[in-house]
C-alpha cells in the first residue's frame, strides 16, 4: 500500500507540476476573450437562476436553470469545502487560501466558456437535456477518440475516485463524532448505509437527482454559512491578523512549515480546482441539462457557482480552522475543521458538521454519479452498461468508507489533472464559440430584451450542424416583432467579424 502511495504522489506532483499553469494560462486566456466576463456580468448571474423552463417532448417540464445549478453545485459543494481546504491549509499553509481565491476569478471565465459550449452543444434527452465536454469534442471538433476518453475518464472519476471520496470523508466525520465506538465498526456501518441510500437515488434517472439535490444543497450550505458566520463574529478580533496572515503566507513572505511558495501554490490550485472544478469538464455536463432560452445564462450561471463554492464556502471553512489554531496538523481532512469548529462554539461544533458534511457529501455523491451517467450514454446507450457502472458506484461509495484518506485524495488528484488537460485542449480553440453566443446576448441585454438564442444567428460557426437543440423550435427561444431588428443587429455584427 505504501508503494502505491508513492506511485500515485509522484504521478501527481508531475502532472500538477505542469498543468498548474497550463490551467492559469487558458484562465488568463479567457477572462481577455470575453472581457473578464466573470465580473462584468455578476448581476445578470442572478436573474439569469430564476428562469422557468421549456417542457420536454413527455410533457414533463425540463430541468430548470435553478436545477442544473443544484446539480452541479452537490458536486462541487462537499468534501472539497470542508476536508479539502483543511488539507490544503494544513499541507500548504495558510497562504494557499489565497491561490484557492485567486483560482475562482480566473476560473469563473473558464466556467463559463466550457458551461456556454456544453449548452450549445446539447442533445435531447427523454425528460430533459444532456450533453458536455464528450460532446461539444464531437459536434464542433470531429475529434469522436478525444470525446471518448474524455467520456471514460469523467466516469472513472467521478462516479469511482470522487465518490470514494465523498464516503471516506463521511465515515471519517462519524469516526470523530462517535469516538467511543470502533472506527472499523462505525465505517463498516456508514459505508453499508451510504451504498444503499446511493442506490435507491441513482437508479431513478436524472429528474430524481435534481430533485434531491435541490432541497439538501441549499439548506446544508446556508446552515453551514450561518455557523462558519458565528465562528468569523465571536473572534472578530482576530480577522484582520488573519488575513494578514493569509496573504504574507500566499507570497513566501512568512512560510509555514517549511512549504516553499511553489508548493503553497500547487496546494492552493489542485484543492481549489477539486472544490470549483472549473476547466475540469464536470461541470459542463450539469449545465447542459438546463431548459434556457439563451447558452450564455447556463455559462453565467455555473461562473456564480465558483464563486458561491470557493469564495464563500471555502473561505468560511478556512477561517474557521484559522481562527481556531492555523498550526494544527496531527488530523486527517474533515476532523481539522471539526475540531477547529469545536474550538470556537463547542463540542457540538463536532456533531453540527459530521450532519453538513453527511447531507452534503451525499449529495455530491448523486451529482458525480450524474456527470458518469451523461458520458455512458455518450459511450454507449445499452441500458445494461449503465447498470453495471451503477452498481460499481455503489460499490466504489461502499469501498470508499473503509479506505485511507491519503490515498484517496492522491488518486482524486490524478484524475482530475488528466481531466482538465483532456477539457482544456478542447475548450481553448472553442472559445471564440462561446464569444460569439456572449456577444449576441450581449446585444440583446443591451437593448433591454431577455436574450435568446437561435443557430441562424451564427451562420457557418464552427459545429453549427451540432447545435441541434437550438433550431427555433425551443417555446423560450421564440421571438416577437421587438426582437428582429435586435437579432438582425447582432447577426449583422457577428457576420462583419
Amino acid at each position: 500500500m505504501e508503494l502505491l502511495q508513492t506511485l500515485v504522489d509522484s504521478a501527481s506532483n508531475s502532472l500538477w507540476s505542469v498543468l498548474v499553469y497550463i490551467l492559469v494560462a487558458a484562465g488568463l486566456y479567457f477572462c481577455v476573450r470575453t472581457i473578464v466576463v466573470q465580473l462584468r456580468y455578476i448581476p445578470a448571474m442572478f436573474s439569469a437562476i430564476t428562469e422557468k423552463p421549456s417542457q420536454s417532448e413527455s410533457g414533463k417540464d425540463g430541468i430548470s436553470a435553478f436545477k442544473a445549478f443544484t446539480i452541479s453545485a452537490a458536486s462541487r459543494v462537499g468534501t472539497g469545502n470542508v476536508a479539502g481546504v483543511a488539507i490544503a491549509v494544513t499541507a500548504g499553509g495558510p497562504g494557499a487560501v489565497f491561490w484557492m481565491w485567486m483560482l475562482a476569478i480566473i476560473g469563473g471565465a473558464t466556467s463559463f466558456v466550457e458551461s456556454t459550449l456544453a449548452q450549445v452543444y446539447k442533445v435531447r434527452d427523454t425528460d430533459s437535456y444532456r450533453g458536455g465536454p464528450a460532446y461539444y469534442i464531437t459536434k464542433a471538433l470531429g475529434w469522436k477518440w478525444l470525446a471518448t476518453i474524455f467520456a471514460i475518464l469523467i466516469t472513472i472519476t467521478y462516479g469511482f475516485v470522487f465518490n470514494a471520496v465523498q464516503s471516506n470523508s463521511i465515515a471519517g466525520s462519524m469516526v470523530t463524532s462517535f469516538d467511543t465506538v470502533s472506527e472499523n465498526q462505525v465505517k463498516l456501518i456508514v459505508g453499508i448505509v451510504l451504498a444503499a441510500l446511493t442506490a435507491a437515488v441513482i437508479f431513478g434517472g436524472v429528474q430524481r437527482i435534481a430533485s434531491v439535490t435541490q432541497i439538501i444543497v441549499p439548506v446544508m450550505a446556508v446552515l453551514y454559512i450561518i455557523v462558519g458566520i458565528i465562528v468569523v463574529i465571536l473572534n472578530i478580533s482576530e480577522v484582520p491578523s488573519m488575513i494578514a496572515h493569509i496573504v504574507e503566507n500566499a507570497f513566501g513572505l512568512r512560510q509555514f512549515g517549511g512549504a516553499t511558495l511553489g508548493y503553497i501554490i500547487m496546494t492552493g490550485v489542485k484543492r481549489g480546482l477539486f472544490s470549483n472544478e472549473a476547466g475540469m469538464g464536470s461541470v459542463p455536463n450539469a449545465a447542459a441539462t438546463a431548459s434556457v432560452s439563451h447558452p450564455a445564462k447556463q455559462g453565467l450561471i455555473q461562473t456564480l457557482g465558483v464563486y458561491f463554492d470557493t469564495i464563500i464556502v471555502c473561505s468560511i471553512t478556512a477561517f474557521i480552522i484559522l481562527l481556531a489554531d492555523p498550526s494544527v496538523t496531527e488530523e486527517d481532512g474533515i476532523a481539522v475543521t471539526q475540531n477547529a469548529l469545536a474550538d470556537s462554539v463547542g463540542g457540538w461544533g463536532i456533531h453540527f458538521l459530521t450532519i453538513v458534511i453527511l447531507f452534503l457529501a451525499f449529495s455530491s455523491i448523486i451529482g458525480n454519479y450524474y456527470y458518469g451517467e451523461a458520458n455512458i450514454e455518450f459511450l454507449t446507450g445499452k441500458k445494461a452498461v449503465l447498470n453495471v457502472v451503477r452498481f460499481l458506484v455503489v460499490l466504489c461509495v461502499f469501498a470508499g468508507a473503509l479506505g485511507k484518506v491519503p490515498l484517496v485524495w492522491s488518486l482524486a488528484d490524478v484524475f482530475s489533472a488528466l481531466m482538465v488537460f483532456v477539457n482544456l485542449l478542447a475548450i481553448v480553440p472553442l472559445c471564440g464559440v462561446a464569444v460569439a453566443v456572449l456577444k449576441n446576448f450581449t446585444v440583446q441585454r443591451v437593448a433591454g430584451l431577455n436574450p435568446i438564442f437561435r443557430r441562424e444567428d451564427v451562420p457557418g460557426i464552427r459545429g453549427w450542424d451540432g447545435m441541434e437543440c437550438w433550431d427555433g423550435t425551443d417555446p423560450l427561444t421564440h421571438t416577437t416583432a421587438e426582437y428582429e431588428p435586435v437579432l438582425a443587429q447582432a447577426r449583422a455584427e457577428y457576420e462583419a467579424k
